[in-house]
C-alpha cells in the first residue's frame, strides 16, 4: 500500500507541529522517519495510523483518500516502544488476539499465529507468558501480533529504544528480514541515525515540522541537502569550518568565482580528512589535542583557538601536541550558504 501526504499540516493550539508536508511512501518499502525529539516524527505516524487527524491537507492510501478515516478502516498494524502485551495471555494467545476480536475461527487463528511465530522466530516460546521472555522476545511477539491481521501498512514507533545496544542491532536486522519476507509497507520512526540508515530503503529527515531531505541512506549521508542533515547524520559530527569571501580556504579550492560570495561554511566528514605536509594546501591547521583509540578506530582531535576539527582513519597517527595540516579532496567537501543550504559544485560544471 502506497502512502501519500498532500500539503498536510498539524497544529496543537497555535503551535504547528507539521508544516505543509508532502511525501510518498512507496508500496512494499521500509521507510524510516528520522529526527530529533519534537520534530514531528510520532505525529506523522499517528496521522498515518488514523489515531489522529490533520489540521489541513490530505492523506491517501493508494488512490483512496483516508484523511478522516479511523484506524480500524485503515487496516494498519502498530508496534510501539512499549510492547503492550497482555500479561495474562500466552505468546500464542497474544498473537491471536486481534484475530479473536475479528471473530475468526479458532483453527484459522491458531494457524495464522503459528505462521507468524515461526516468521519472527519465537515458536519455541508460544506457551510462555510475556514476563518469562526477554525484551527482544517480547518485541518479536509484538511484531507478530501487529502482522496478524495482514495490515496494509506496518507502523513502528521507536520499537527498539528499550533494548540494550547488542540486542538493538540484532532486532533491527530481524525487522528488516521480516519486512522483506512479508513485503508489507513499513514506516519506522526513530531518533537513531544508525538504525535508520542500516535498515531503510528510504529515510525522511524531519526537523521543526518540515522535511529536510527524503532519499536513500547513501545519498542522505554523501549528499546532504543542508547543514542540519549533514550534522544530524554521521559520527563524529561533520566538521564545520566558517569561511569568508577573502579567506585562504576560498583561494585554496577551485571554486567558481560566481559562487565564492555565497559560501559561508564548508563541511568535512571526519573520515574524508587527509594530512598534508604543505601548509598552503591546508583547510585546517592546528595542534593535536587528543588521540582516542577504540578498538581498530582512531580519532584525532585538532584544535586552533576555539575551533576544533576531528579526523578518523588518518594514514598516520600523530602525537599529541604536534602541529598538523589537514585537507580533503574537492569531491569530499560540502559547501553551504548563509541559509545553511548546500551548494553543489558539480551543478556549476553541468
Amino acid at each position: 500500500m502506497q502512502v501519500k501526504f498532500q500539503d498536510v499540516t498539524m497544529s496543537y493550539g497555535d503551535k504547528n507541529v507539521l508544516n505543509n508536508i508532502d511525501f510518498e511512501i512507496p508500496e512494499g518499502k521500509l521507510v524510516s522517519i528520522l529526527g530529533p525529539s519534537g520534530c514531528g516524527k510520532s505525529t506523522t505516524l499517528m496521522l498515518i495510523s488514523g489515531l489522529t487527524f490533520p489540521s489541513g491537507g490530505k492523506i491517501f492510501f493508494g488512490d483512496e483518500e483516508v484523511t478522516k478515516s479511523d484506524a480500524v478502516k485503515r487496516k494498519v498494524g502498530m508496534v510501539f516502544q512499549n510492547y503492550a502485551l497482555y500479561p495474562h495471555l500466552s505468546v500464542l494467545e497474544n498473537i491471536m488476539f486481534p484475530l479473536k476480536m475479528e471473530k475468526r475461527p479458532k483453527k484459522e487463528r491458531e494457524r495464522r499465529a503459528l505462521e507468524l511465530a515461526r516468521l519472527v522466530q519465537i515458536e519455541e516460546h508460544i506457551h510462555k507468558k510475556p514476563k518469562q521472555l526477554s525484551g527482544g522476545q517480547q518485541q518479536r511477539v509484538a511484531i507478530a501480533r501487529a502482522l496478524a491481521k495482514e495490515p496494509s501498512i506496518l507502523l513502528m514507533d521507536e520499537p527498539l529504544s528499550n533494548l540494550d545496544a547488542r540486542l538493538r542491532i540484532e532486532m533491527r536486522e530481524e525487522i528488516r528480514r521480516i519486512q522483506q519476507e512479508t513485503g508489507v509497507t513499513t514506516v519506522f520512526v526513530t531518533h537513531d541515525q544508525e538504525e535508520a540508515l542500516s535498515i531503510s530503503d528510504e529515510v525522511m529527515v524531519l526537523n521543526d515540522g518540515a522535511i529536510q531531505q527524503y532519499s536513500d541512506p547513501i545519498t542522505l549521508y554523501k549528499k546532504p541537502d543542508n547543514l542540519f542533515v549533514a550534522k544530524f547524520l554521521g559520527t563524529p559530527v561533520i566538521n564545520e569550518i566558517k569561511v569568508t569571501r577573502d579567506s585562504l580556504i576560498q583561494n585554496r579550492l577551485p571554486i567558481p568565482e560566481a559562487l565564492k560570495e555565497d559560501i559561508t561554511t564548508i563541511g568535512l566528514r571526519a573520515e574524508d580528512i587527509i594530512v598534508t605536509s604543505v601548509p598552503e594546501e591546508a583547510l585546517f591547521t592546528g595542534i593535536v589535542s587528543h588521540v582516542a583509540r577504540v578498538g581498530k578506530d582512531t580519532t584525532v582531535h585538532v584544535v586552533n583557538g576555539d575551533a576544533e576539527c576531528v579526523a578518523t582513519d588518518l594514514a598516520m597517527i600523530p602525537q599529541e601536541g604536534e602541529d598538523i595540516y589537514l585537507t580533503a579532496a574537492m569531491e569530499d567537501i560540502h559547501f553551504f550558504n548563509k541559509q545553511n543550504d548546500v551548494i553543489r559544485m558539480e551543478a556549476t560544471h553541468a
